[in-house]
């Protein structure tokens, strides 16, 4: 791959990556906002701890993006076109459906940033690979949290 398509294929990567963090980010804020049951207090909690981390990092990618001579991602109908993330307009789930979908919408997250990583390398590009490494820590402690609570 010549430098030109592997910094396409990186900006893809990681606006892909930008695009998932948002769509994550408002639906963990979703389910903090509405969890309901005898967990309460410690799921508003935990999903907004989560929903801070996670948009925390949607400023980091995007600005890799720009200093990758890129264009970062304009808007929400750009988030919902590039997304993997399925959205969820449901409020009225239970505490232990919403707890399963962010549990397997951050396992798909730590695959966007291993995808990341792989076209960062491609590319030369440490700064991103270091970053991509810390990223997927945040993206599995998240799934260990969450996949605790399932039993």
């Amino acid at each position: 791959m010549n430098d030109h398509n592997a910094k396409t294929a990186l900006t893809h990567s990681l606006n892909g990556l930008l695009a998932d963090l948002f769509t994550l980010y408002l639906k963990t804020k979703n389910f903090h906002w509405h969890v309901k049951g005898p967990q309460f207090r410690d799921l508003h909690l935990l999903f907004d701890d989560q929903a801070t981390a996670i948009f925390a990092l949607t400023d980091i990618v995007a600005e890799r993006v720009r200093k990758n001579d890129g264009l970062a991602l304009t808007g929400i109908g750009a988030i919902a076109s590039a997304t993997r993330i399925t959205d969820q307009p449901r409020a009225d789930l239970s505490a232990q459906e919403m707890i399963a979908e962010l549990r397997d919408d951050n396992i798909r997250l730590v695959e966007a940033i291993r995808e990341v990583k792989s076209a960062a390398g491609a590319t030369g590009d440490n700064a991103t690979e270091g970053f991509a490494d810390d990223w997927t820590d945040q993206a599995e402690t998240r799934v260990w949290f969450l996949s605790s609570l399932l039993g």
